[in-house]
């Protein structure tokens, strides 16, 4: 896909996440707008993994620590293949469904079960150490919080991701700078967060997080450092829907029926401006 096309399956998911919150009045609205522009480089443009070689040994892995966006996440997942959009919309977050508010391995394309945050980075260094070990190609990639930031395990896995020169390893820091409980500088401090993970080892990268072409630039970046790579996406939680935007209560909201509405036609707003470009 070429950026122009990126930029519109940005929109169209954003889109599809809305309406399936909405349909099933659950979900981490602002959390899953923020990280889609991530989620549509890594997946469109960047990963060598799809929905044939999914789990296969040399193949890229990808961790969501930050598990609560989860929905965005399937969208991805249903567009690409993996798993059966009618499906999902049917039934995700209904009694005994696979689809719930949080990743699972019963969902083809999940191969951890995450979002007790913290947990991530160290499932992450453990698959690229592991992959060193066994001369495999395969590039890991980790997506984060930045309210996570403040779980101890984190610190730790960077510590070990820097001993063990991970240059296989690619973490990136969801950088909104909110979190359910209000601005991530007062719940728990973590910035300047580049030069803390400077000082784990690591070669630290900052970007445009809403900018797929950035992101396609500096995911696709050569890593010639000896170190693991920390990408600092800084974003906008809510991106895309003016309501939701830079707001910390819409970590975990669901639209009003006005709201829904209004997020529809910013999104084709959106969608037909690309389509003009």
């Amino acid at each position: 896909m070429d950026i122009l096309d990126l930029k519109k399956k940005a929109v169209e998911l954003r889109k599809r996440t809305w309406e399936l919150i909405y349909n099933h009045k659950n979900g981490h609205t602002g959390s899953d707008l923020s990280c889609t522009d991530i989620l549509v480089a890594l997946y469109y443009s960047v990963m060598n993994q799809n929905k044939d070689n999914f789990g296969q040994k040399d193949v890229d892995t990808y961790i969501q620590s930050k598990g609560h966006a989860v929905e965005i996440w399937y969208e991805v997942l249903a567009d690409k293949g993996y798993i059966d959009r009618n499906d999902l919309e049917k039934r995700y977050s209904t009694f005994n469904s696979p689809y719930i508010g949080h990743p699972t391995t019963d969902v083809k394309g999940m191969e951890f079960h995450t979002g007790s945050l913290g947990h991530g980075l160290g499932l992450g260094v453990g698959v690229a150490l592991a992959a060193k070990m066994y001369n495999s190609p395969k590039h890991t990639y980790v997506l984060m919080g930045d309210g996570e930031q403040a779980e101890g395990s984190i610190w730790e896995a960077a510590m070990s991701a820097g001993n063990y020169n991970l240059d296989n390893l690619t973490a990136i820091v969801d950088h909104n700078d909110l979190q359910i409980s209000g601005t991530t500088d007062s719940v728990m401090r973590s910035n300047p967060l580049g030069d803390k993970y400077r000082a784990f080892g690591w070669d630290v990268q900052e970007v445009d997080g809403n900018d797929v072409g950035a992101l396609v630039d500096v995911l696709t970046k050569p890593n010639d450092t000896n170190k693991p790579r920390m990408i600092i996406a800084n974003t906008i939680k809510g991106k895309g829907i003016t309501v939701a935007e830079n707001r910390a209560d819409w970590h975990h909201k669901i639209p009003t029926e006005i709201e829904y509405k209004e997020g529809l036609r910013e999104l084709d707003a959106q969608m037909e401006a690309l389509n003009n470009d």
